[in-house]
């Protein structure tokens, strides 16, 4: 795993967040709030479950960090970055608006994006290649709920850490990467998003949905899912050449993030 000396900002030609849930009190807003302030980019790919209306239907949950985050990624848009927005399943709501522009920022069921080497990567959240999204809402909002309660402990968990100086570490993302059907689900996954852009003679996919940050191949797919800012904190970013890199914010800072240290890179691909 390679690092990055961290400068004031990080420079790059494209960023893409997923699944930041703004309104679920599993945020970490903090991280997002601290990476929007610390990176500049043309093109700001917001790749579904923004905002968390399922978690919203169960009581109001919007603290200040939430606000100071919608605020900041407004303004990136008002200061002449392109910000296009992906709903996801969680923030569906929007999928009634393609087209449309709140302030700045334009609403879009997919892009393709070219990378500064000419790659083309299909950008969507992902919920239609789950099938049990598509197929079983409910099943899915049950599901969702057991996870919401994991997360709460998680947050426990982070606050104990924190009090002994320990870096943010995610359970429910260690719990992932064990449970063997959940690895399983992970893979087929990626096999699904992968055929997809087999399909429409693409390059790659950059996807999330699946809160499992990845960039590798996929049967001759560049397969690349940006994670989320609720277990891992992760981003995908591109650089000025076209290279590709997931980085893991988390690793940046101690969960205080009172210093400053490298940010870690997950992964990069040219």
């Amino acid at each position: 795993m390679s690092e990055i000396k961290r400068m004031h900002p990080l420079k790059y030609r494209s960023i893409f967040l997923s699944d930041i849930h703004l309104g679920f009190r599993g945020c970490q807003a903090r991280f997002v709030l601290d990476f929007l302030q610390s990176t500049q980019c043309k093109q700001l790919y917001l790749v579904g479950d923004i905002v968390d209306l399922w978690a919203m239907k169960g009581g109001l949950y919007w603290p200040e960090l939430h606000n100071q985050v919608a605020r900041e990624i407004f303004d990136k848009a008002r200061r002449g970055t392109e910000v296009i927005f992906i709903p996801g399943n969680h923030d569906g709501l929007f999928r009634e608006h393609l087209d449309a522009r709140f302030g700045d920022v334009v609403v879009r069921d997919e892009v393709v994006h070219t990378t500064a080497d000419g790659r083309r990567f299909l950008v969507l959240h992902g919920d239609k290649f789950d099938g049990v999204v598509q197929n079983s809402l409910w099943l899915a909002k049950l599901g969702s709920q057991a996870y919401d309660q994991l997360l709460a402990l998680n947050g426990v968990l982070s606050r104990v850490r924190s009090l002994f100086g320990l870096k943010y570490w995610s359970l429910a993302g260690y719990l992932k990467h064990k449970v063997k059907d959940a690895v399983s689900y992970i893979g087929n996954y990626e096999r699904a998003v992968a055929t997809e852009a087999q399909h429409r003679n693409l390059d790659g996919m950059i996807c999330g949905h699946i809160h499992h940050a990845e960039m590798r191949e996929v049967e001759g797919i560049s397969y690349c899912n940006c994670g989320d800012w609720v277990e891992s904190c992760t981003a995908l970013v591109e650089h000025h050449d076209g290279r590709l890199e997931l980085l893991r914010w988390t690793d940046a800072y101690p969960e205080t993030l009172t210093t400053l240290e490298p940010a870690v890179v997950l992964a990069q691909a040219s």
